[in-house]
């Protein structure tokens, strides 16, 4: 049986895919194989010993131990592309909302409640204050290439954008995925100084924190207009109001509000609700709960953030997993504590991921607790797990 925690309101078609002859699923489990989360920020909890994985049912893991998680071999899985869609609606009624001044229209016809039968007269003499550009025509820059940042970029195109695209890492499927019309950026600050709207798609790192800043900025068309959806930490908030200030920003758009940011006319402050859909929130759920179901039941890993893609049909008796440290002659000390107790293996794979590597071995035969306690004692392997082939039984 295995048991698996919750953190947030877990949509309940992803539960569902848990057997529950198999699994026991609840929120106040205090030794859980396996923690299926969204938003909670769990940095400072105490990793149960028992914990074998972490699922977040979204895209970004900012609240995640991820390096504390790694060091005692915790798988941690997100959900890219889950809700991509979800996102992709709310950015492109963004460049409508920096454009169009709605927001602001909204507020102010809301307040000539009470005029009665002047309100048509007072719409008609007031409405020129909230006059703004059309988007038809204009040069959309689109930082970040990945699934939502393809989506963006593609919608952008049949609403008539002109889209200048960067991205040095893109993956194969996000090229295949992005329409040829995308013009290609030579360089970020290329993107930055042709752009009438800018927005930013890429992961928070120690790379990426703060890159709109008063530098970048000045790269910029006066009167740009920038969207972030992606996470708060990518845009300096103190150079953004000072270039809101001096007129070089128009309009600035992020889901993310912080106290600085609230209170400025032209700041557009949403709560967080890029994926804020009964869709997305299914779609992550499902992604996130098959994820772990292939760890817990076959130790193969897909779309785990500290550890390679790694997957193996089951041949053999028994199956070692291991997630170790990257490292020369790792697979080889294994698979030698295997032959030399004579253990013949059916089939291996190892891949590894920057620091990280992940190993998973068929043999036949059940292997005995002797020679699990071998492998976990050799220098630089953070976690072994044991599947028995035969029944599916998952153990320490």
């Amino acid at each position: 049986m295995f048991t698996i925690q919750t953190l947030d309101k877990i949509s309940a078609k992803g539960l569902e895919l848990f057997p529950r002859d198999q699994y026991e699923i609840a929120t106040e489990i205090s030794n859980p194989d396996a923690i299926i989360l969204r938003s909670t920020k769990i940095h400072d909890m105490e990793l149960p010993p028992k914990l074998k994985a972490i699922a977040r049912a979204g895209a970004g893991v900012n609240n995640i131990p991820i390096d504390k998680c790694t060091k005692k071999g915790i798988v941690v899985f997100n959900t890219p592309g889950a809700n991509a869609n979800a996102v992709k609606e709310l950015v492109l009624a963004a460049l409508l909302l920096a454009s169009r001044k709605i927001h602001d229209g909204i507020s102010w016809a809301q307040s000539l409640k009470g005029n009665g039968d002047q309100v048509p007269v007072l719409v008609e003499k007031g409405k020129s204050q909230f006059k703004g550009p059309e988007i038809k025509g204009k040069t959309l820059g689109v930082i970040g290439l990945g699934a939502i940042g393809v989506m963006v970029a593609n919608d952008a195109l049949a609403l008539g954008m002109n889209v200048i695209g960067y991205d040095p890492f893109i993956s194969i499927n996000s090229a295949w995925e992005l329409s040829s019309n995308v013009a290609k950026a030579s360089s970020l600050d290329h993107l930055l100084s042709v752009s009438d709207y800018i927005t930013i798609h890429v992961p928070f790192n120690e790379n990426t924190n703060g890159m709109i800043n008063k530098n970048t900025l000045k790269i910029m068309k006066k009167g740009v207009r920038i969207l972030n959806f992606a996470r708060g930490g990518l845009v300096d908030n103190k150079d953004i109001l000072e270039a809101i200030e001096n007129g070089k920003v128009a309009c600035y758009v992020t889901d993310f509000p912080e106290e600085e940011l609230l209170g400025n006319e032209r700041i557009i402050a949403i709560p967080h609700l890029g994926a804020s859909t009964p869709e997305s929130e299914e779609n992550c759920a499902l992604m996130a709960a098959s994820q772990l179901r292939e760890f817990l039941e076959k130790g193969n890993v897909r779309n785990s953030v500290n550890y390679a893609n790694c997957e193996l049909p089951f041949s053999g008796d028994t199956r070692i997993i291991s997630a170790h440290d990257n490292i020369p002659n790792m697979l080889g000390q294994i698979t030698t504590i295997l032959a030399q107790n004579n253990y013949n293996i059916a089939d291996m794979i190892s891949k590894n991921k920057d620091k990280t590597g992940y190993t998973i071995v068929d043999v036949n035969g059940k292997v005995s607790p002797d020679i699990i306690e071998k492998i976990k004692a050799v220098s630089g392997i953070n976690m072994v797990n044991v599947i028995d082939i035969s029944n599916g039984k998952n153990s320490d």
